[in-house]
């Protein structure tokens, strides 16, 4: 089977574009171009809403409300989906839940149901190794988008394909103005 279903860790894009200048992102043309000429089955884009507090801020609802306007733009992408975590608080600090495990769900998932045959992971944390050796078990190939600034090595070596994410492959997927 020669289908892909690329998995986007929101978050961890958010990084790597920070690194380039903030570009303005094609997610269609990204998602065409990770595939590397396979048909893509769909993208899955994983992340958490912004924090606000109650009643919320002026600059929480801002945030809240251009964060709302890009997923409501992904979803209206041709076989975009779009998996929200939840914010929690932990010692004074945000951290996303329910992320990670939403992902590694949706990648074992398919890769055991013969929906795909290559696993495109965008990512760079190794709490997904585990997933990654289940998709591999069950034939898929995994292949790994990252920042050689942020991405684990035991990441690196799970998966079956690794390329950087580089200022070549962030100009190719620039929306154009």
């Amino acid at each position: 089977m020669d289908r892909s279903a690329v998995f986007i860790d929101g978050a961890y894009l958010v990084q790597v574009l920070k690194k380039h200048g903030e570009p303005a992102v094609d997610f269609l043309k990204l998602s065409e171009r990770l595939c590397r000429g396979t048909e893509r089955l769909r993208t899955y884009y994983y992340n958490c809403m912004p924090y606000q507090s109650h009643p919320p801020t002026r600059k929480e609802t801002e945030r809240f409300a251009k964060a709302d306007k890009f997923l409501f733009t992904l979803r209206r992408l041709p076989r975009f989906e779009v998996r929200l975590g939840k914010l929690g608080r932990i010692g004074g600090q945000f951290v996303q839940k329910r992320v990670d495990i939403l992902l590694a769900v949706d990648l074992v998932r398919m890769s055991w149901d013969k929906q795909i045959g290559t696993a495109v992971l965008l990512t760079g944390d190794s709490d997904f190794v585990p997933a990654v050796q289940a998709a591999k078990d069950a034939g898929v190939l995994a292949q790994l988008y990252f920042s050689s600034s942020a991405v684990h090595d035991e990441l690196l070596d799970a998966c079956d394909d690794c390329f950087e994410i580089t200022t070549e492959l962030i100009d190719g997927v620039r929306m154009q103005e």
